[in-house]
């Protein structure tokens, strides 16, 4: 199950190209962006890029990956790494408050930034407001560009429910703090002498008042106080949101779309294709991750499935003859004449006299019990000869917990019957995806049977993104 050949991507002539200055891996959540940027990031230093990878990911596995202990919000020199062709590779982790704190310093001075930053309003929106950590992350891509250390950038998007929130939150966010409301309630601080008062008297009072009601008199001063010193010191959130969004236009950026060959991720990658589409972004491909395969594909999980059952059958049929043989070599179905009824006589039970102990010996000769006291003659041992050779006969019955060779084959065939399966559903909606968007160039990876956790399964990672690699190799026929 491969690609058709004019829709693989290539991506090292993108990753060459040092017309490529920002990759953005983006996609909905738990589809591997942070692998992916990390892989892609190593791979372009190893053939002679100045790369930083920007991630997102609070987990913090990029960092585990690359073998650095801890990642912040200032971009750390990965070691290890092949740097033969002159390449580097760092690596950050956007820390969303200080990058918040960074542009608050920047742009105002001392008195009036330790206004804002102490500003309760202020505190709340850079820890957490809806949207403020992917406008963060937009931020600091357009901080990272600016000081032009790197030629490429590769930009690891946040986790979020839906992969188009990187590109409507900072649209939301900088509306929000652009809007006609803020607006209002920064105009008595913005108007002056008479006519602001008289403003503020015909219909300030009352909209400020019914605001300081549900909101707390308290909080509509924070957030009048914040957004007049933040308009005043660098200009309107919106203006910054929008020159970053320019960027992403750019011709040196390039969009990859991450997902994994199920349908709720493969739907959210046509959304954001057609997204892309729609504001004039340089979408480059979609790189699928996790495609499962199989090194016995000629054989369907139908036929696997029928000769399962047909082993089944088999085992069952010899379990059952064996049983009927190991049955008649332990004597249980022909027995010797006399035995069952002695076995099975009332006389004998309630008695500590075997009945040949009624017939007396002959004195001073050797009775049935044997001159050694044993009771070699009785009925009693005889069945406990019987016992112990019913329990020393060899079975041909597998021990308990253990499987015949039929049994363990219908298992591997069933195995491989879900693999099929599995392929088949990962085929479908793959097929689906490349009739509504047959233009999309993929690059495929195969499934991994652990985690990524060092320099080697990142290379490893880009070795399959820039060649397609199956995920086992083929063989001559």
């Amino acid at each position: 199950m491969s690609l058709d050949p004019a829709r693989v991507l290539d991506l090292d002539p993108l990753l060459d190209d040092p017309g490529t200055r920002i990759v953005v891996c983006c996609g909905s959540g738990g589809v591997g962006k942070t692998t992916t940027a990390a892989a892609l990031g190593l791979r372009a230093a190893e053939r002679g890029r100045k790369v930083v990878v920007l991630t997102i990911d609070p987990a913090r596995r990029l960092a585990q990956s690359m073998g650095i202990d801890s990642l912040d919000n200032v971009p750390r020199r990965v070691k290890g790494i092949d740097d033969s062709a002159g390449g580097e590779l760092h690596a950050m982790m956007l820390d969303m408050k200080r990058t918040f704190d960074e542009i608050v310093e920047a742009h105002a001075d001392g008195e009036r930034a330790a206004v804002i930053l102490n500003n309760p309003f202020y505190q709340s929106l850079s820890a957490g407001f809806a949207g403020t950590q992917e406008y963060m992350a937009m931020e600091k891509l357009g901080q990272l560009r600016a000081r032009d250390e790197w030629d490429l950038i590769i930009v690891d998007t946040p986790p979020s429910r839906s992969a188009l929130d990187f590109l409507d939150a900072p649209k939301r966010l900088g509306s929000f703090l652009d809007g006609r409301l803020i607006r209002l309630l920064t105009a008595p601080a913005k108007l002056g002498g008479r006519a602001g008062m008289k403003f503020l008297n015909v219909g300030m009072s009352m909209m400020t008042g019914t605001l300081g009601k549900l909101l707390g008199g308290q909080l509509l001063k924070d957030v009048q106080t914040f957004v007049a010193a933040m308009d005043t010191t660098f200009g309107g959130f919106r203006t910054r949101a929008d020159a970053t969004y320019k960027l992403l236009q750019a011709p040196g950026t390039a969009f990859l779309v991450v997902a994994a060959p199920e349908r709720d991720a493969l739907r959210e990658a046509a959304y954001f294709v057609e997204r892309l589409a729609a504001e004039d972004m340089p979408f480059a491909g979609l790189v699928l991750n996790r495609v499962h395969g199989s090194g016995a594909a000629h054989l369907s999980a139908e036929r696997a499935l029928a000769a399962a059952e047909n082993l089944d059958a088999e085992a069952a049929e010899d379990l059952e003859s064996t049983a009927v043989e190991n049955l008649d070599d332990a004597r249980i179905v022909d027995q010797e004449g006399g035995k069952a009824g002695l076995r099975n006589s009332p006389d004998t039970y309630g008695s500590s006299e075997s009945p040949a102990s009624e017939t007396s010996a002959p004195e001073g000769s050797e009775g049935p019990a044997g001159s050694d006291g044993s009771d070699e003659g009785s009925p009693a041992a005889t069945d406990s000869t019987d016992a112990t050779d019913r329990t020393d006969a060899p079975t041909d019955t597998p021990p308990h917990g253990h499987r015949t060779v039929e049994q363990l084959t219908a298992g591997l065939l069933r195995l491989h019957a879900e693999r099929m399966q599995l392929l088949s559903r990962e085929q479908r909606t793959r097929d689906r995806f490349a009739a509504l968007h047959p233009e999309v160039a993929v690059a495929e990876v195969a499934a991994l049977p652990g985690d990524v956790h060092d320099l080697a399964g990142l290379r490893d990672i880009g070795d399959r993104l820039a060649a397609n690699r199956p995920e086992l190799p083929e063989t001559d026929a």
